[in-house]
């Protein structure tokens, strides 16, 4: 037995790839659900509900993926480079330092001013903070993986700092959390009497943007070029550290704008939890959807209809809510497989 690479992969086999994944998935899944003693088919049923059986679990599923959408727009444009950006969380957190330093009365906008402004300084933050692994790997040749996995406890712990000192809100009953945004930088609600903010379309605008980038411009191309043959690239006359700096710069700031989405509209104000780990999560929404911009919304859309849906299945079905993480963790697995099939053909030969 050998593998072959493909000359050509159908559409039908691209598409249904990830499907016939995480179908595979969601079976062997259920070999748990029933372990745990509970009956499969309600178990599912209470899942799907929890996730979009009423106006409010949409709702939820809809604010969970919200940050998911950006942080995995963030690993897709640095993964299409070669460059492993694992600190999606970091700079998550980056972006909420911004909003929580310029967003609580350093500085004071009408609300069509004010919102844009606290994005920008938020992505302005990620991309630096990315921008110095960029920066060692360019010129030091510093592999990324470790440096910005390592940041995001910097980062994290530079927070817990703020927060346990001189940003502690002296309002919140000795909470560690920070003062709340201004009310003209407060992202509008979408939905009355839910958490659902503006931040699901900004996200969604920006995956639109970010997939036109990649697939229509120069830029985008030469993205992809480096990411496919650096030194087939630098032949072309495609400046290799130029590009990847200018990517950092992209997706730093992409992943920071999730940070912006939680502090300025689910919460309205800085906490050490913001994040249950979105920056991670947004790496395995962005090999889900293959690296897609498109497909990482609705990746994003799966990763958050299956955390909100394990919770409500849970507390039905008294099945432990881990169930999701290991759902989440196949479903990498699987589709990273069936995506290795779709480029390889298997021969057997005598």
């Amino acid at each position: 037995m050998q593998l072959e690479p493909r000359q050509h992969t159908p559409l039908w086999m691209t598409v249904s790839a990830p499907i016939i994944a995480v179908t595979i998935v969601l079976i062997l899944s259920g070999g748990l659900i029933m372990w745990a003693g509970a009956p499969l088919f309600e178990s599912y049923v209470a899942l799907f509900v929890g996730a979009f059986g009423s106006k409010f679990a949409i709702a939820e599923t809809l604010v969970r993926a919200t940050p998911l959408i950006l942080t995995g727009l963030a690993a897709a444009v640095a993964f299409r480079a070669k460059l492993w950006n694992i600190g999606g969380e970091g700079q998550l957190y980056a972006g909420a330092l911004a909003v929580t330093y310029f967003g609580t009365g350093l500085i004071e906008l009408p609300p069509y001013l004010m919102i844009p402004f606290l994005f920008i300084v938020g992505a302005t933050a990620g991309g630096l903070l990315l921008l110095f692994p960029a920066l060692l790997k360019t010129r030091l040749k510093v592999d990324e993986v470790v440096t910005t996995l390592l940041l995001n406890f910097v980062i994290l712990l530079f927070a817990n700092y703020l927060l346990f000192g001189p940003w502690k809100d002296p309002m919140a009953m000795g909470w560690p959390q920070g003062a709340p945004v201004l009310e003209e930088g407060i992202l509008p609600n979408l939905l009355a009497k839910t958490r659902l903010h503006a931040g699901l379309i900004i996200s969604v605008v920006m995956a639109v943007v970010i997939w036109l980038v990649m697939s229509k411009t120069k830029w985008g191309l030469e993205i992809r070029a480096v990411g496919h043959n650096p030194e087939a690239a630098r032949f072309a006359g495609i400046p290799i550290n130029k590009t990847i700096i200018r990517t950092a710069l992209i997706s730093g700031g992409l992943a920071a704008c999730a940070g912006v989405t939680e502090v300025a509209g689910t919460k309205e104000y800085l906490t050490l939890d913001i994040s249950p780990g979105f920056g991670y999560t947004g790496i395995a929404v962005a090999m889900l959807a293959g690296l897609n911009p498109l497909g990482v919304i609705v990746a994003a859309l799966f990763f958050a209809g299956i955390y909100n849906g394990a919770d409500s299945m849970s507390r039905a079905m008294d099945v432990s809510n881990y169930i999701a993480d290991v759902i989440t963790a196949g479903s990498l697995l699987m589709v990273m497989l069936a995506v290795m099939l779709t480029r390889m053909r298997i021969r057997f030969r005598a």
